[in-house]
């Protein structure tokens, strides 16, 4: 749906458009993983203690640590294979899916035909259809002027004609019927030359109607793995490690930077000849640029190695969440004791939304420079991760529950009268 204002009238294929669906499913996928281990945790727990469960296996002597011990080790494995689907999947989804976008981005709608208009879609052509049949798609009374010789003038009509693709949708076929062809020359304006045929075959350019799909292309962050990020970092840090050293350098040569002055200062007035007073005024201009071109270089490599480092701790913390969550949502749902999906889902979707801000606050943060690339990734792992052990003390010393009354007081008195009627005739 958030494409689909550039898909229609683009003449697709139904495959193109679902490898499209699939690429871009990889990345929801990875987000989707964490948010399900939430609701599924939840509604696990919450089963166990709507009907009591948790009640009787703490009486057996089984603590909720116990409990967990299954759900944790099942949510390192979840989290081990979401880290390889995201690292080695996820890169080569991301990047088909920009290209297949780029190329139908490019792609231009269908060449469209009107009865008695001339149409100027493919390049040094313009065709007129007098009549066209809906059914057939047969095209009658045709004229069509050829620019693609700059030299001549080619008028051909036609009684009937069909117009397609090529089988390898290069190129765009007129067939005609019954027609004539008026060849004049610029150059000899005296010779002419006409043509009848019964049946002749006029091949256009197509390339601007029909998709064809990229190769390769550069890849952004989010297109690589972790391998690869790892070395393109090494080489930007080595990179600007010298940048910043000729910066150094540079304006150590200028400004006597950590140098020490052996001489006390003391203002000279020094009469500089007029016609040297352009050429220091350039010298100062060009120190003074390539200072500031060096300092703008080291600025850039700083942001893409943090770029760079984001998306690498990315790959990392959304499998680690799916652990996170199990230890949030297991107290969760020994409190809410409810084990239905609804309430499971609309648990799990707030607490993800605010991992979620987490998420994106943090990478513009750490993109800006303003925290770390690790603190910007993990902090919503830290933040959960510190509620759920707390939650999880608090559940296993004593069971409190979590009503939904305070909702109830927000409903008209009207309704909750009713809602009291109605559950005291169903007793």
């Amino acid at each position: 749906m958030r494409f689909a204002d550039r898909l229609v009238g683009k003449g697709l294929d139904t495959w193109i458009i679902v490898k499209l669906i699939a690429y871009n499913l990889s990345w929801m996928f990875v987000l989707v993983v964490p948010m399900a281990t939430l609701v599924a945790t939840l509604m696990a727990f919450g089963n166990l203690s709507q009907n009591n469960e948790v009640t009787i296996m703490k009486s057996g002597g089984i603590s909720l640590y116990r409990m967990l011990i299954s759900p944790v080790i099942a949510s390192i494995v979840v989290a081990y294979l979401l880290f390889l689907f995201n690292n080695e999947v996820l890169p080569d989804a991301n990047h088909q899916a920009k290209i297949l976008m780029s190329d139908i981005s490019r792609t231009k709608p269908t060449l469209s035909l009107e009865p008695g208009f001339f149409s100027q879609e493919v390049p040094s052509y313009a065709i007129l259809a007098r009549k066209i049949d809906q059914k057939t798609n047969d095209l009658f009374d045709l004229t069509i002027y050829d620019y693609s010789n700059l030299y001549k003038i080619n008028v051909v009509t036609a009684k009937r004609g069909k117009i397609f693709f090529s089988s390898n949708q290069t190129k765009l076929i007129m067939s005609l019927q019954d027609g004539e062809i008026h060849e004049s020359n610029i150059n000899n304006k005296g010779a002419y030359r006409r043509l009848r045929f019964e049946r002749h075959k006029i091949a256009m350019n197509a390339d601007q109607f029909t998709f064809q799909q990229s190769g390769t292309s550069s890849r952004g962050e989010r297109e690589l793995s972790i391998e690869a990020m790892n070395y393109i970092t090494d080489s930007l840090k080595q990179m600007n490690e010298n940048y910043k050293k000729n910066f150094y350098d540079e304006v150590k040569s200028y400004m006597l930077i950590g140098k020490e002055v052996p001489f006390q200062v003391r203002q000279v007035t020094i009469k500089i000849p007029q016609n040297q007073k352009s050429i220091i005024l350039e010298r100062l201009n060009t120190s003074k640029l390539a200072i500031v071109s060096a300092q703008r270089r080291i600025e850039y490599l700083d942001r893409e190695i943090d770029n760079y480092a984001v998306e690498i701790h990315k790959k990392y913390a959304l499998p680690v969440a799916c652990i996170i969550f199990i230890l949030l949502g297991a107290p969760l749902g020994i409190m809410v004791r409810k084990g239905g999906f609804g309430v499971a889902a609309g648990i799990s979707l707030f607490f993800f939304l605010i991992y979620w801000a987490f998420l994106i606050g943090g990478e513009k943060l750490s993109d800006r420079g303003i925290i770390s690339p690790f603190w910007g990734m993990w902090a919503g792992n830290v933040f959960f991760g510190i509620v759920g052990v707390i939650l999880i003390i608090r559940t296993n010393l004593e069971v409190k529950n979590i009503t939904f009354e305070i909702f109830r007081k927000l409903l008209p008195k009207s309704f909750s009268f009713r809602s009291e009627t109605d559950e005291t005739q169903n007793t």
